[in-house]
């Protein structure tokens, strides 16, 4: 899909509880934060998973607010569905009790709000993400052949070389060959706490990654990556530092 600069500025968020009530709070917080902040952002409001779940596979959401205690379908499960649509959306749970904090991590959930949602703890989480979506685009450039191919880097799942070619591994499933070597790129990746060298021929973005284990990380699009023995202690404690870096406490 073509990359649109002003697109990128909107915020769009999907807003799912199945109390009226509790969604009409939650709307009228978004509708002051926007008024507040003059921000481009517009919302979708779901009474149940199934319907978000519905819209997320036709479109593109910058954040879902996802009540964890929903009828049919809760919120977890609708988050491991949402990382299946798209592995680095951003997601936040909304509960009445922290008890599922710990399964928020699996989901690799942006924040986990405690009800009743305040602004105090909401408006943060939208001003980081419309700073970051007002950014210029943030990625790599590789040559394909003779393409030039824009790689963005929350996009990008892992990098892997093979006989001086490298495999730039997309969260989606697509993958862009170029001649060289991994240190043509390392620097550059390695300069973001997301990416970590995992193994001599793989670098990963550990945001896309669903587990991690001395065994290996396994992608949210279902790859299994070798992790070196000796890298493992050190890239166990970055990933922990890095999913909950920033995070609320409860």
């Amino acid at each position: 899909m073509p990359f649109h600069p002003k697109e990128a500025a909107v915020i769009y968020i999907a807003v799912c509880d199945d109390k009226p009530e509790e969604l009409e709070a939650l709307t009228a917080l978004l509708e002051r934060w926007r008024a507040e902040r003059d921000a481009a952002a517009r919302y979708q409001a779901f009474q149940s998973a199934a319907g978000l779940l519905d819209a997320a596979g036709r479109e593109r959401f910058t954040l879902y607010l996802l009540d964890v205690l929903m009828p049919g379908l809760d919120g977890m499960a609708a988050a491991r569905e949402l990382r299946g649509l798209d592995a680095s959306c951003n997601i936040a749970f909304l509960t009445t009790t922290p008890e599922f904090a710990y399964q928020s991590y699996g989901v690799r959930a942006l924040d986990y709000l405690l009800k009743p949602v305040r602004a105090k703890t909401l408006f943060p989480i939208l001003d980081r993400l419309s700073q970051e979506e007002r950014r210029p685009w943030e990625g790599l450039t590789v040559k394909c052949g003779s393409t030039l191919v824009r790689i963005p880097f929350s996009r990008l799942a892992y990098v892997e070389v093979n006989r001086k070619r490298l495999y730039f591994n997309l969260a989606d499933g697509q993958v862009r060959e170029v001649s060289g070597t991994l240190s043509d790129y390392e620097s550059l990746l390695l300069a973001r706490p997301e990416f970590m060298r995992v193994h001599r021929s793989y670098i990963v973005n550990m945001l896309q990654a669903e587990e991690l284990s001395a065994a290996g990380v396994r992608t949210f699009s279902g790859r299994h990556i070798p992790v070196s023995r000796l890298l493992y202690p050190q890239i166990h404690r970055d990933y922990l530092n890095l999913l909950f870096e920033g995070r609320t406490t409860l």
